[in-house]
């Protein structure tokens, strides 16, 4: 009979699972640079491997349901946020494998790594941009990587999530514009202010805006994962190097520290702040 072992009838031979994930490309892609590789370094450089195939994802989501806001299809936006929170979630838990090394395991090869710094994960900052967390300094880490440096203008000038929303709220009748750059204060501060009050229209009559209402809190769960993230972040490195300086030069957990404070929803969270009062006005 022609043809060989495994062949469909027309004699193309059939789709397996390793080409389908290219598994024998992914799992050459774990090239240690300490001479002899160091036992510790494969976990490293696979956690943050795993990292940024889950960063795509993120962006694969909230693309999409950037798209479905846009489309008035609140269902399919609030389902596509509620991955990212999921996605999240494991994301958390994941960065504690890396405390299996010993923070002297770690020393050994932590020097090979210099310059680079998780600072320059490129679809980290795409995350950050497309949430509405948009800073241009951060172009200036990436002037050595065109695509990546390409990538982050394009979101730096495209619309956000928060953006999206906004539109949304607008298009249902709700008083508000799209955000203005964070670094206009005062203007950025008069808009959070007048949002904040058609926003309490969503949250103390929910069930009136209920697929709003729904929508928010996804962005803020989005939003409160992504901050435990950069927590137990910190708390890892604190852990494995103390108050080292980072690998490409930043001041390490100092710099991580000032990161906590960030919110990409920051209206949704001011608006708890108001409800007690004006409910009983």
């Amino acid at each position: 009979m022609p043809g060989y072992f495994g062949a469909n009838i027309d004699g193309i031979k059939p789709l397996n699972y390793d080409e389908y994930l290219k598994v024998p490309q992914l799992i050459n892609l774990q090239e240690c640079r300490s001479t002899p590789a160091h036992h510790d370094e494969m976990l490293f450089i696979i956690i943050h491997q795993t990292y940024e195939l889950w960063f795509r994802l993120i962006l694969h989501e909230c693309d999409s349901a950037m798209m479905a806001m846009k489309n008035d299809d609140l269902f399919l936006a609030e389902r596509q946020l509620g991955r990212v929170v999921e996605i999240n979630r494991i994301l958390v838990p994941q960065i504690h494998i890396l405390e299996t090394m010993l923070p002297v395991d770690f020393l050994a090869f932590r020097d090979h790594l210099k310059p680079a710094s998780g600072f320059q994960s490129a679809q980290f900052r795409e995350v950050e941009f497309s949430c509405g967390l948009k800073d241009e300094r951060i172009l200036g880490a990436f002037a050595d990587q065109p695509e990546a440096l390409e990538r982050l203008k394009q979101r730096l000038n495209s619309p956000t999530l928060a953006d999206a929303f906004y539109q949304l709220l607008a298009r249902r009748g709700f008083d508000v514009t799209v955000p203005p750059p964070r670094s206009e204060n005062e203007i950025w501060n008069n808009w959070q202010e007048k949002v904040v009050k058609e926003l309490l229209k969503v949250y103390l009559t929910p069930s009136q805006h209920y697929d709003i209402y729904r929508l928010a809190e996804r962005l803020v769960e989005v939003d409160e994962y992504t901050n435990l993230w950069r927590f137990h972040h910190l708390r890892m490195v604190e852990r494995m190097i103390g108050n080292k300086f980072g690998t490409g030069g930043s001041e390490g957990i100092g710099y991580l520290q000032r990161t906590l404070g960030n919110k990409f929803f920051p209206e949704l969270w001011q608006v708890r702040t108001h409800l007690e009062k004006f409910n009983n006005s």
